[in-house]
């Protein structure tokens, strides 16, 4: 096999004198998070304006007048649903959403898109559209299209589909021939369905991994995760979960953290963990790289509530499978969301009660930030943001918390942190921005409405959308100062990045490329 243990954790020290990847390098925006540290800052952004004006939706038909908008490039006609959000490679705009706007005749009903787009025009490149799971709101809720956030390296995607599956895709579609595997047609027409004929905008799939068949996974809700690619090796979480009953774990030994060949796909490391045994809900969270103390890692937020650093070098254990062994974990919760005063577990899904990660941990200067929360359905509660040092361990594997920062609510929302500041919203529709180093609350901004998205910090501003399609822009630093409120025609659930200039945000229904004195 191509990746041995040895060339994975050299691979993985060279790749850690900077933590980012080639990916990073130059103004493209290639993965969730912008680099492996996943830290939702732009760096060297140039102008980003908060003057301008989406537009306004001409009736029912979907789209914007376009005499209505503002400093707008384009704007590309998504789904009804997005939640996945928008990356920028290679000239390049990749989105998931699903296909109540399809763009070929030939997909039908309720399925799952991955667009490709040009990134000068916002035109169609190429499409993966997928079929659902037929498993209903258990396991591929009904028209939530494509959740995750696709990873370009080199010129190969990597994207977490609906189908419980790693798809690795041509970043070229078709242009250059069918290429790896060769049976599109089928599975794009789904199990026990006639194939469905491939046209030259049609994705060219690489190879797939499929974690229900492989590994027994069992996905709660959706699939949704963002691959992380480092050193030839990319990490996934499995959104393994719990069934309807949201009690019972019907995979408890299934992995919750996986490690695949880049270039074949194949299974070379997984978790070997309690996560599994001790899942609240499912490991929706996306990893993570840094390096600690010399030590290569990869930092997982869980669906037990712990934060997870796991070595890159893969180790056999007795049973022959090859484990990414654990470096360290902390608990993301303080005690008195487990258990209360009589020492009795506090039941989960209740406001008091304890949170598990699906926020993205991200690392910044040696430091791991990270907040709990839980699905949104299950409405506000208590939340708490973690600062760790991974480089003081105690003898129980146990990380030290630097400081934490109860303040704020539950939030699947990933931080942003920048010139020693810290910048997080919940759920329940606030932003706040912390000492990056001691977590002391600098200011605090109600948006008014709930928050899916995280923030970003481009050009000194910090930019957050809400779900009532609000676009609030603050001054980046230790004193508030609102910039602006835009109103979108649609509610905003991904969050918005900065490529080459350009700031792109998606609504449920619309792509926006946002750009000063854009005609």
């Amino acid at each position: 096999m191509k990746t041995t243990t040895t060339l994975l954790a050299s691979i993985c020290v060279y790749l850690g004198a900077s933590v980012v990847s080639q990916n990073a390098l130059g103004a493209d925006w290639p993965i969730w998070g912008h680099d492996e540290s996943r830290n939702m800052v732009a760096p060297d952004s140039g102008p980003i304006p908060h003057d301008f004006n989406p537009g306004e939706e001409i009736g029912r038909t979907g789209k914007i007048d376009p005499d209505s908008m503002e400093n707008i490039k384009w704007v590309a006609k998504l789904g009804s649903q997005a939640f996945g959000n928008p990356i920028v490679s290679q000239g390049r705009i990749l989105v998931g959403t699903n296909n109540e706007s399809p763009r070929d005749a030939k997909y039908a009903g309720d399925r799952s898109v991955f667009y490709c787009l040009d990134e000068e025009t916002g035109e169609l490149l190429w499409e993966m559209n997928l079929p659902k799971l037929g498993a209903g709101k258990v396991s591929d809720w009904e028209f939530l299209g494509m959740c995750s956030s696709p990873a370009v390296y080199g010129d190969k995607v990597y994207v977490v589909t609906n189908l419980c599956e790693i798809v690795c895709l041509d970043l070229n579609g078709m242009a250059n021939g069918n290429q790896g595997f060769q049976d599109e047609a089928a599975y794009y027409g789904g199990k026990g369905k006639p194939p469905i004929e491939i046209g030259d905008k049609d994705a060219d799939v690489l190879w797939k991994y499929d974690m229900r068949e492989e590994l027994n996974v069992f996905p709660h809700n959706i699939t949704s995760n963002s691959c992380l690619v480092v050193g030839g090796v990319v990490y996934v979480a499995t959104s393994n979960g719990v069934d309807w009953s949201h009690v019972n774990i019907p995979t408890p030994n299934a992995p919750s953290l996986i490690a695949l060949d880049a270039e074949t796909g194949e299974l070379v490391g997984e978790d070997a963990t309690t996560i599994g045994a001790n899942i609240l809900h499912c490991n929706w969270s996306s990893p993570a790289f840094g390096v600690f103390g010399g030590k290569p890692t990869v930092v997982f937020g869980a669906g037990d509530g712990y934060i997870y650093g796991f070595d890159t070098e893969t180790k056999e254990d007795e049973d022959g499978f090859k484990i990414l062994p654990t470096r360290w974990k902390i608990d993301g919760n303080l005690p008195e969301h487990r258990f209360d005063e009589n020492g009795e577990p506090i039941p989960y899904a209740t406001p008091p009660g304890p949170n598990e990660f699906i926020a993205t941990p991200v690392i910044y200067d040696g430091l791991v930030y990270a907040a709990v929360g839980q699905d949104p359905e299950h409405g506000e509660g208590v939340g708490v943001l973690t600062c760790v040092d991974p480089t003081q361990v105690d003898e129980n594997g146990i990380a030290k918390a630097v400081w934490r920062f109860t303040g704020l609510g539950r939030t699947i929302s990933t931080v942003s942190v920048a010139d020693g500041l810290c910048y997080v919203a919940d759920y329940a529709g606030h932003l706040y921005c912390v000492d990056a180093k001691t977590g002391e609350l600098k200011w605090e901004h109600n948006t008014l409405g709930h928050i899916w998205s995280s923030t970003l910090v481009a050009d000194g501003k910090v930019f957050l959308g809400n779900e009532d399609g609000i676009l609030t822009i603050l001054k980046a630093g230790p004193e508030k100062e609102l910039l602006a409120e835009i109103e979108f025609p649609a509610p905003i659930y991904s969050s918005a990045i900065v490529a080459n200039g350009v700031l792109y945000l998606a609504t449920q229904s619309h792509l926006f490329a946002i750009q000063a004195d854009a005609e």
